[in-house]
């Protein structure tokens, strides 16, 4: 590797570490709203850019630079704020008044400037980001970002002894007090329908008038302010919009950058968009529920069941572009 290109990717790593490190002060569910936020500003930036004649605003890669980059990305502040709330439910030293769950499952509680958290939060922000980045150096056929976060959990699981899954009897058994499920007012299968369907709708409504494969999932992710902020049964519907927005402009030929709303209305009616919407968000909610029942709501820290779900559908999106029936994949990475 040529010396420049070392001392980049050194300065990433230290940026990583850095981001995870703010996602353990800032606790790691209001680390991923400030994502959320970045998202909406970013794509409705790039948005009044692609509306200005001649290019007079020009895109800075806002949103992959800082919303899913090395320093704000979840993989990086997300992951990390997890890891460190695992590392201090092993010393008894998470808060745990006012909470029925597990300590370490306590995303939405920052953490302050302890060193040992930090320097926690800093090390699986690190491992993080370089499992987003390997990955797509490599081109595999998903979310690298959502995978980031997947494997930095099941990391921190493994490092501070907690059970990678949790019970392996009665996963798909969401009562109380065996398991700890991850929403409860969205655990039952009609909730997980409507909201798919709804969701989904949604995000194919939005990809298909503005051209934003992520303005709609930024709009769900800054949405978890009011979970932050205690407001109770607040749908979370990220792992549904997403794949629904992407799978609208997937399913639109030609690179999207070139892509105006018109030329979207002109290829593709708008019914169709709501409606393909609503099936890739029915497969988000889907695969969100059954990844919360496996991995979350038996075991006794926080791997999100949302980014499993994406690293899912994602991978869905990649295998029907491979195979031709999407015309491409928009943003998840094919080999």
């Amino acid at each position: 590797m040529p010396t420049a290109a070392l001392a980049d990717a050194l300065a990433l790593a230290v940026v990583a570490f850095a981001g995870g490190a703010f996602g353990a002060a800032l606790g790691a569910l209001p680390s991923f709203t400030f994502c959320g936020f970045l998202v909406v500003a970013g794509e409705t930036y790039k948005l009044a850019g692609r509306n200005i004649a001649d290019g007079a605003v020009e895109s800075v890669g806002f949103v992959d630079a800082l919303a899913f980059g090395p320093l704000f990305g979840p993989h990086v502040a997300f992951g990390g704020g997890a890891a460190a709330a695992a590392y201090l439910a092993t010393r008894d030293e998470m808060p745990v008044e006012g909470f029925a769950y597990a300590p370490a499952k306590r995303v939405t509680t920052g953490l302050g400037t302890r060193p040992d958290a930090l320097a926690v939060g800093g090390a699986f922000g690190v491992l993080g980001h370089l499992v987003a980045t390997g990955s797509a150096a490599l081109s595999l056929p998903y979310d690298p970002v959502a995978m980031g976060v997947v494997v930095s959990a099941l990391a921190h699981r493994a490092v501070f002894g907690y059970a990678l899954v949790g019970a392996r009897d009665g996963l798909f058994d969401m009562n109380r007090p065996g398991a700890e499920p991850w929403l409860p007012y969205m655990t039952r299968w009609p909730n997980v329908v409507a909201v798919g369907l709804a969701g989904g709708a949604l995000g194919g409504y939005v990809a298909h008038r503005t051209g934003s494969v992520f303005l709609a999932f930024g709009l769900s992710v800054a949405i978890l302010v009011f979970v932050n902020a205690g407001v109770a049964r607040i749908p979370v519907t990220h792992h549904i919009t997403l794949p629904a927005s992407t799978a609208v402009l997937a399913a639109i030929p030609g690179p999207l950058s070139s892509l105006s709303p018109a030329d979207i209305a002109a290829t593709m009616p708008l019914w169709e968009a709501v409606a393909l919407g609503a099936v890739f968000g029915l497969l988000g909610a889907v695969f969100g529920e059954l990844s919360q029942r496996v991995l979350y709501a038996h075991a006794d820290t926080h791997l999100d069941p949302p980014a499993a779900s994406i690293v899912v559908t994602s991978f869905v999106v990649a295998m029907l572009a491979l195979a031709g029936v999407l015309p491409g994949s928009v943003w998840v990475p094919v080999p």
